[in-house]
């Protein structure tokens, strides 16, 4: 079913955006084009360690960054290389904490693109939810 899902974008709102300056941005990188900003229709929540993220179909956002991959034949292995980060096929004792996928990207300039996201799956009720929707603005605000 997810195969014949087609996008060659990818919609980032953490650990995974370049002012993290992460070793996992670094891969990204390398794969992927930094297209622009955007944002997507969800609720950005605090566990304390990291910010989730969960699909609301109200006017909530998240922001992030809207990537695109270089080589389209290269998709399949770097998008695997990052299900494999973010736990979407989980081991048989493990706890799948996120799913990828697709939802509608809303670019700065009003235009509109699917893009492959990775929701939280776990529970996140009585959490802090970050009403900025904007992890880097959350961070500083903290002064982390």
């Amino acid at each position: 079913m997810m195969e014949q899902l087609k996008s060659d974008y990818l919609f980032v709102y953490s650990s995974l955006m370049e002012g993290f300056k992460s070793s996992e941005y670094d891969y990204i990188s390398q794969y992927f084009s930094f297209v622009g900003k955007g944002k997507v229709k969800g609720i950005l929540t605090d566990l304390g360690d990291i910010p989730v993220a969960t699909p609301s179909s109200e006017d909530h956002f998240i922001k992030g960054e809207l990537y695109q991959i270089k080589n389209a034949e290269d998709f399949s292995f770097a998008i695997g290389q990052l299900d494999d980060y973010e736990g979407v096929r989980p081991e048989a004792d493990e706890i799948q904490f996120y799913k990828r996928e697709l939802t509608t990207v809303y670019k700065e300039d009003e235009s509109v693109v699917n893009a492959w996201i990775y929701w939280y799956q776990g529970d996140v009720a009585g959490k802090p939810v970050i009403t900025s929707g904007d992890v880097m603005e959350y961070i500083r605000s903290k002064g982390l």
